[in-house]
C-alpha cells in the first residue's frame, strides 16, 4: 500500500470519527438547553475522538513555527456547522486573558498541558465596562483531564513547559459568530469584547 493511499485512508477515517462525534453531540443537544449535566455528556462523546491519537498528530496539525503567532485553530466542522469543532495547536507561551464564551464550550486534549484558571465574578454585571472577578480554582487540562463551560463561565488559558499542544475546543456556536464574548483585564478590571481585541486570527481549514 502507497504512503498516499495510507494518508487518504487516514483521512477518510478522520472524517468518520468528527461526522460521528458531531452527530453525536448534535442528538445531545437538540431540543434541550445545555446544562452541567448535558455538558458531561458532550466531554464523554468529544474525549473518544481524542482517544483515537493515531489520527490527530502534529504532523497533520502543527503549531505554528514563525516566531510571532503562539497557536493555529484548525476549524474540523464545516463552515457555520453546528456544533463547531477546532483543534489548537498551541506552543509553549500562549496566555489569555479571562474571558467568557457566549455559548457553551468543552475542551478536551489529545497531546500536552494547558493551565486552566477558572473565575466567579463578583459584582452585579450592572456596569457594562467594568468586571470583578476572582480565581475560583485551577485545572490543568491534559489527555483524560478536561474542562467544560457554560456561556457566561470564566477562564484564561496559560500554556506553560516546553512541550507545544493538542487540544479540541468545542462551541455552541462558531467563533466567528460570538460577537457578545467578553474579556476582563485583571490589572484594572476593564471588559473588553474578546473576540474584536484579543482572539488569534490564525485559523486553517483541515485537510
Amino acid at each position: 500500500m502507497t504512503t498516499q493511499t495510507n494518508q487518504t485512508d487516514q483521512q477518510n477515517q478522520r472524517n468518520a470519527a468528527i461526522a460521528a462525534t458531531l452527530a453525536e453531540v448534535s442528538a445531545l443537544t437538540a431540543q434541550r438547553e445545555v446544562d452541567r449535566a448535558t455538558l458531561g455528556q458532550i466531554t464523554a462523546a468529544l474525549q473518544k475522538l481524542a482517544d483515537q491519537k493515531d489520527l490527530f498528530g502534529f504532523a497533520d496539525f502543527p503549531p505554528p513555527s514563525d516566531g510571532t503567532t503562539t497557536s493555529t485553530r484548525y476549524r474540523l466542522s464545516g463552515e457555520g456547522q453546528l456544533p463547531a469543532l477546532y483543534l489548537n495547536s498551541i506552543v509553549p507561551g500562549k496566555k489569555t486573558i479571562p474571558h467568557n464564551h457566549d455559548t457553551w464550550a468543552v475542551i478536551v486534549a489529545v497531546q500536552g498541558d494547558e493551565l486552566n484558571r477558572v473565575y466567579r465574578r463578583t459584582d452585579d454585571g450592572s456596569n457594562p465596562e467594568r468586571a470583578s472577578i476572582e480565581l475560583e480554582r485551577e485545572l490543568v487540562v491534559r489527555p483524560g483531564t478536561p474542562i467544560s463551560f457554560l456561556p457566561q463561565d470564566i477562564h484564561s488559558i496559560h500554556v506553560v513547559g516546553d512541550a507545544p499542544t493538542l487540544h479540541f475546543h468545542l462551541y455552541g456556536r462558531p467563533l466567528e459568530t460570538l460577537t457578545g464574548r467578553i474579556g476582563v483585564e485583571l490589572e484594572t478590571g476593564r471588559i473588553v469584547n474578546y473576540n474584536a481585541t484579543q482572539m488569534n486570527r490564525s485559523e486553517k481549514a483541515a485537510a
